[in-house]
């Protein structure tokens, strides 16, 4: 049996439900557009949010401590000698040179980025073995990994030997190993790892330099403290850490960020436009209504009350419509929408299958942005109806 408390709310509740049902065409537009808006701006969150995790996974084979040589304010080749004077340096484990450039392909239009370093025992190319898919890294000379883009783009399928010009346009050929994880497309789509031999051969770069050195220290917490140490040893050079690359990419995907929300501001805009008009007042049809229910004895808390489930059932399922589709977009539709603006565009694009990074934050954030202000703009100018005398307002409609 209902109290009559209960059965109160459910009498508004009906009334609230027939009086949308009445206005079906206009409160249909209004939920379209409405939930077209929270899906902007949820899937642009759930994309931004699902890169940054998966940067922040990929990450992991990033070298702990990298070593440039600088002059002029540009990065030149740096002699492997330079690890010589690294010794005396007290955490450090290991020096590995290594050789990085891009590499044209004329055929397929697409730019490579080539890694060529020697296996070592330990260190740094167990975080590359973390992320390969099969197979093995490079072991001696001839051999290459690829990530998933390049193998398909040159269009191997059951091939293991591939070539690529050299400078002077003969051919080097090389014998596939292995392939990377597409968990890692982020940062290795693109990507040819070669011997350190093959990859000064395949630039024509002369024995004894590199393009960096990596540095693999014994004590994660004491990377900063051997950084400093290393930038005093070698004057002239420039020295990233790891932590250092992963604020690079967060600001990064920070400043697209930026610039997809700029492109957002129609939508925004025209969120806001809806609300202001809302907040406005009444439409006449909507005065007469009000002011009948205040004849009819309904109390102005009614009458809010009313209006506040309207807002709150539109509303509600337009947030519900807009989050749901957006997880949909992330998830079967790769974010077509926002993926290209976060993650560059490139003739090799990273196929990137993202798990939305949904966060309580994020959702009670958007609700408060979205939602909150619609149900003001919906209750506000009732309140300011309800408060007038009823035949003020029905004059005034």
């Amino acid at each position: 049996m209902t109290t009559p408390m209960l059965e109160r709310q459910i009498n508004f509740l009906d009334y609230t439900l027939s009086s949308l049902w009445r206005k079906r065409y206009k409160n249909i537009a209004v939920v379209l557009v409405f939930a077209a808006v929270i899906f902007l701006l949820a899937s642009f969150q759930l994309v931004s949010n699902g890169l940054l995790e998966r940067a922040q996974t990929a990450l992991v084979m990033a070298p702990e401590i990298l070593i440039q040589k600088m002059v002029a304010g540009r990065q030149e080749s740096i002699p492997v000698a330079y690890a010589e004077r690294l010794q005396g340096i007290f955490g450090i484990r290991q020096v590995t040179p290594r050789v990085w450039g891009y590499y044209f392909d004329e055929v397929t239009l697409a730019n490579y980025t080539v890694i060529g370093r020697d296996q070592v025992a330990g260190g740094s190319d167990d975080q590359l073995t973390q992320v390969l898919a099969d197979g093995r890294l490079p072991a001696a000379v001839g051999e290459t990994v690829l990530g998933q883009a390049v193998f398909r783009t040159k269009g191997l399928q059951d091939q293991r030997v591939f070539s690529l010009f050299r400078p002077d346009l003969s051919l080097k050929t090389l014998t596939i190993t292995g392939l990377f994880k597409k968990e890692s497309n982020l940062l290795t789509d693109d990507l040819i790892v070669l011997s350190l031999a093959d990859s000064r051969d395949l630039f024509g770069l002369p024995p004894g330099l590199a393009s960096d050195l990596m540095v693999s220290v014994a004590n994660p917490r004491e990377i900063g403290t051997v950084a400093k140490k290393i930038a005093a040893a070698l004057p002239g050079t420039r020295v990233l850490t790891r932590p250092q690359i992963e604020k690079t990419y967060h600001m990064i995907f920070g400043w697209r960020s930026g610039f997809a929300s700029v492109c957002l501001l129609a939508a925004l805009a025209a969120f806001f436009i809806l609300s202001w008009d809302k907040a406005s007042g009444l439409a006449p049809e909507e005065r007469r209504e009000i002011a009948i229910l205040k004849i009819l004895g309904w109390q102005t808390a009614d009458v809010l009350l009313v209006r506040f489930f309207e807002g709150a059932v539109v509303s509600g399922g337009a947030y519900l419509l807009g989050c749901t589709a957006a997880y949909i977009h992330v998830v079967f539709f790769g974010s077509s929408l926002f993926l290209p603006v976060l993650a560059g565009w490139s003739v090799i694009r990273p196929d990137l299958h993202l798990v939305p990074a949904i966060h309580l934050a994020d959702l009670l954030l958007l609700f408060c942005f979205t939602v909150m202000p619609y149900l003001a703009a919906t209750v506000v100018p009732a309140w300011r109806c309800a408060s007038l005398p009823s035949a003020t307002a029905l004059q005034g409609g």
